[in-house]
């Protein structure tokens, strides 16, 4: 596992430890790697950053790296692996996808460009890029790319379900984005993990849109959850997303999870078709689970969930939410 102590990557190492696999951690050492693995340690954005990773003898049945920065990264890893491992699995993004994303057929879509040997340039090129490293490097046989679409569960380091949950468990009239039947698309980050380690025991390669079938819950199913499991005394007032809109709050950024219906930017995040996902063995808890396990999780570690410092901040300010709710009068 390149990575292994953060959200997806830990998610991954600990289900691969669950099913008794022998797993290897490649990480910088600023986190604590889960129980049971060992430990490499390397910065991968350093020069000579893969050393301890050459010097070691080991080889692998499979390699999985979540690497969202610069491609180089990836190719540089790949490269020195493809002899030591039997098949490469990149986890990446629907991103990749040229706008308008693809509801279907995406395995035929237009991409966006990317270079497998590039530098840092924006998140859907250079998750691009780190396809194209790994394809470049173990082939497309030996390569599985999985196209993720919206990940939440524990360890959640972008601030999305975690924001949601502090807010409701802080009380009061709470801005709830309308309609509350609207349905919403995700993958338990578990969920993704447990499909990713069985496409590797299948042999799977190629690319693999990932996410719950649509409408797998709604926003008022999961602000309920949020609800239940916190305990607060918060009140959900749903409000129109034109009275959102008209106050100039952005969507999906200052309201997580939420984008209003009907337009290019819903259908892309929650309207995907993860058919061969699904047909390939991917199965989804229940969303009330994921709420209450990221909120214990969330509790245990003191409240404050680890955000990443290359992700715009997540969430709306609190007085711009208390003027929007009493001009609307909701």
């Amino acid at each position: 596992m390149l990575g292994g102590t953060e959200f997806v990557g830990r998610a991954v190492a600990e289900a691969a430890l669950g099913r008794g696999w022998e797993v290897t951690v490649f990480h910088r050492g600023r986190h604590q790697a889960p129980a049971g693995v060992r430990s490499l340690h390397g910065d991968r954005t350093a020069p000579d950053g893969l050393a301890a990773l050459a010097a070691d003898g080991g080889d692998w049945d499979a390699v999985a790296d979540t690497w969202s920065a610069a491609p180089r990264a990836v190719h540089e890893a790949a490269r020195l692996l493809r002899g030591r491992a039997g098949r490469y699995v990149y986890v990446s993004s629907r991103s990749v996808y040229a706008w308008p994303w693809p509801r279907r057929g995406t395995r035929d879509s237009a991409l966006v460009e990317g270079a497998a040997d590039a530098g840092a340039t924006d998140y859907a090129r250079d998750k691009r890029g780190g396809e194209l490293a790994a394809v470049g490097a173990f082939g497309a046989a030996r390569s599985l790319l999985v196209r993720a679409g919206l990940i939440l569960g524990p360890h959640e380091n972008v601030g999305r379900l975690p924001w949601w949950l502090t807010r409701i468990a802080r009380g009061g009239p709470v801005l709830a984005p309308g309609p509350s039947g609207l349905p919403l698309q995700y993958v338990d980050v578990r969920d993704l993990a447990d499909w990713l380690l069985g496409a590797v025991e299948r042999g799977l390669s190629g690319p693999y849109d990932l996410a719950a079938p649509p409408g797998h819950t709604t926003m008022g199913e999961l602000l309920r959850a949020c609800l239940r499991v916190t305990g607060a005394d918060a009140e959900l007032r749903w409000t129109g997303p034109e009275v959102i809109l008209d106050a100039g709050i952005e969507p999906w950024t200052q309201l997580p999870v939420w984008v209003p219906p009907g337009g290019e930017m819903y259908d892309a995040l929650h309207r995907a078709d993860v058919s061969r996902a699904l047909a390939t063995g991917l199965v989804c808890r229940p969303a009330a689970e994921t709420v209450a396990d990221t909120w214990r999780w969330l509790t245990d570690i003191g409240g404050v969930a680890p955000r990443r410092p290359d992700r715009t901040g997540y969430g709306l300010d609190p007085e711009v939410e208390a003027e929007v709710l009493a001009r609307a009068g909701v």
